[in-house]
């Protein structure tokens, strides 16, 4: 027995740099796994319990498409993942720009809602889930030129919270984990001379969520939970 047996898990972001380590993870622990981004493929993962279900979370009515999809084929939906998201920096908030402020808001919080609130009204029914999304160490100590990027971190911290405690009475629970700096290949290309011996390890991250997924996981809810690794 790997953990998530028997288990329906969305992953958002599947085939990003990060939700790859999260979507073999959870295949391993066992679950079936519903892959979501826009350039999702079957070809992705060469494992029997992987779909892939290319869609666009951006506007309602795609989230609630997707999940109705995944209700069609697999009849639950245990576990949601949100790994989807995106970054932006190098810009004080006086010189950011509207465009810059609404994709890290489509990207970081309003994809979140959309999805979260497709997939509450199933697990509800069923009486539990797990609603898991990745926000960032940034989310609670911001830093000078990324503000739009830790702000729409923070609302999803907020976000998720609030799901928490709206959603006890019927047995689902909800989290954010917070990395810091991860060792990915967009973040090694993006600055070069830094050592990425010292920053937080993707798997680490995944299998903190497949735990927060499992049973052994039931009662951590509501929590923001720090991976800093050395960077602490």
């Amino acid at each position: 027995m790997n953990g998530l047996e028997g288990r329906v898990g969305i992953i958002t972001g599947a085939n990003g740099g990060l939700g790859r380590f999260i979507t073999e993870a959870f295949l391993e622990a066992g679950a079936r796994v519903v892959g979501v981004s826009r350039s999702i493929q079957a070809g992705d993962f060469q494992h029997p319990g992987f779909t892939a279900l290319p869609a666009e979370l951006s506007a309602g009515e795609a989230a609630r498409e997707v999940a109705c999809e995944v209700m069609t084929r697999f009849g639950r939906i245990d576990v949601l993942v949100h790994a989807m998201g995106g970054f932006a920096g190098g810009q004080t908030v006086a010189e950011t720009d509207d465009a810059t402020l609404d994709r890290m808001l489509d990207l970081n919080y309003r994809s979140a809602f959309f999805i979260a609130r497709a997939v509450l009204p199933h697990m509800r029914r069923r009486g539990g889930g797990r609603i898991l999304a990745v926000a960032s160490r940034q989310a609670v100590e911001p830093g000078a030129m990324v503000g739009v990027y830790s702000a729409s971190k923070a609302a999803l911290v907020a976000l998720i919270r609030t799901i928490a405690l709206e959603n006890k009475d019927c047995n689902v629970s909800a989290n954010t984990v917070l990395p810091g700096t991860m060792d990915t290949p967009a973040n090694r290309a993006a600055d070069p001379q830094a050592d990425p011996s010292q920053w937080v390890q993707p798997a680490q991250v995944a299998a903190l969520l497949v735990h927060l997924a499992s049973d052994a996981g039931a009662q951590v809810t509501g929590a923001a939970i720090p991976i800093y690794g050395s960077q602490v």
